[in-house]
């Protein structure tokens, strides 16, 4: 099962760039005479007025929507038959993809109602967990409280030592980090909450260096359990007094989670909904621990390394085709960094989007090929890699070198 963080929900600074659908937790901002029509009642001829706009609305949205729906069909058929002629061995063309641009809407917007439906309050922004809920979780469900860093330095040099022991390459660590995080994320940054900005809000649940969503961090457990179980047991071993008796509670805790996950069903979906419930955010709190954190990063990391290799890619993977294969998903980024420089230049990005996701992507439009796509990426981490903490995290991997060559 290899699944990774798609176009629905990311971390601020890749949500940033690639406009992703996680904004739709907010709610339009009404302008003050619609809102004072709908206070005070509106007009005849306000309602006359939206009807006008709502009919010129509806026609130009049907005609797009027409366009729209045989290119996306187009998409997805050509999808399909790539997969198909992969699976069999025979190579893909130029020809297997769409080489038109996607259609784009131009229209007018919807107008907004003015008069508001007595039947229906008004709309909640619903708030998503955030770190503190994922600690109470913890705490409620599984009686555990995540062993933290005392410095953010602290936990860096443990990611790194557990890269570096998966054979994850100090480049691209910092560059995915330096994408992901903004190049200045700490190992409980959340996509979308920002110190530095009062009153900005969570936009999905993907948190740390490598941003994994709750259902990321339930699947490591499920498919990667007895390797985490090996590392715990191992620092067991080496332990004496309180700090022994922690690990061992630990590894009680460890080992109820992953029974619980292995005592359901085994898809993405699955993992998708136990992330919902407070078992699941129980879970996800594991991102945050000293012992375990670090290895749930670096497995999100080879998630996509492993899922190429088993399809023959023997030559290491770039940062920027990495995170091509987490943006959108390992089979279509797969595509992508398999193909030919020459098919890259010549290959819109809309190839490897579902439509709603690509609509809301101004940067996969923006950039709308192969080839734009990864050079806008590469640009991102060049300039996040100059940026404090990336650096850190650099010299993070040269400290985990120089002790693993004194060994």
């Amino acid at each position: 099962m290899s699944h990774s963080i798609r176009i629905f929900a990311v971390a601020l600074p890749l949500a940033a760039l690639l406009g992703t659908s996680a904004l739709a937790w907010e709610l339009p901002t009404l302008s003050p005479s619609v809102a004072n029509a709908m206070a005070q009642g509106a007009s005849p001829q306000a309602i006359a007025e939206y009807r006008r706009k709502l009919a010129e609305y509806q026609e130009a949205r049907a005609a797009f929507d027409a366009d729209a729906g045989a290119y996306w069909n187009a998409i997805a058929e050509k999808r399909k038959t790539r997969f198909a002629k992969r699976r069999e061995g025979q190579a893909v063309t130029l020809n297997d993809y769409v080489l038109e641009q996607a259609p784009l809407y131009e229209g007018p917007k919807r107008p907004v109602n003015p008069e508001p439906d007595p039947d229906t309050g008004p709309r909640v922004r619903k708030d998503l967990p955030v770190v503190a809920d994922f600690l109470g979780a913890a705490r409620s469900e599984f009686q555990f409280a995540p062993l933290r860093p005392s410095s953010e330095m602290e936990f860096k040099r443990a990611y790194a030592r557990a890269a570096l022991q998966a054979g994850i390459s100090r480049d691209i660590a910092v560059r995915v980090y330096s994408f992901e995080t903004g190049g200045n994320g700490g190992h409980d940054m959340q996509s979308g909450l920002n110190p530095s900005k009062p009153g900005s809000r969570a936009i999905s649940t993907a948190i740390g260096y490598n941003q994994l969503l709750t259902a990321n961090t339930i699947t490591i457990i499920a498919e990667k359990g007895p390797q985490l179980l090996k590392v715990l047991n191992e620092r067991a071993a080496m332990l004496q007094g309180p700090q022994r008796k922690a690990m061992d509670h630990k590894i009680a805790v460890f080992k109820r989670m992953h029974a619980a996950v292995k005592s359901g069903p085994q898809s993405w979906s699955a993992f998708e909904k136990l992330g919902l419930t407070p078992q699941g955010w129980a879970m996800h709190a594991l991102v945050l621990d000293m012992d375990v954190g670090p290895q749930l990063q670096v497995h999100k990391l080879l998630t996509s390394v492993n899922f190429a290799r088993a399809r023959g890619v023997d030559r290491p993977l770039s940062a920027a085709e990495l995170e091509m294969m987490n943006l959108t998903g390992d089979g279509n980024g797969f595509d992508m960094v398999t193909m030919p420089q020459a098919m890259r230049e010549q290959v819109p990005t809309a190839n490897f989007f579902q439509r709603g996701g690509y609509e809301r992507n101004p940067v996969a439009i923006r950039h709308n090929t192969v080839a734009k796509l990864i050079a806008i990426t590469n640009n991102r981490m060049d300039i996040n890699g100059n940026l404090p903490g990336a650096k850190e995290l650099a010299a993070a991997f040269g400290s985990a070198t120089a002790s693993n060559e004194a060994r």
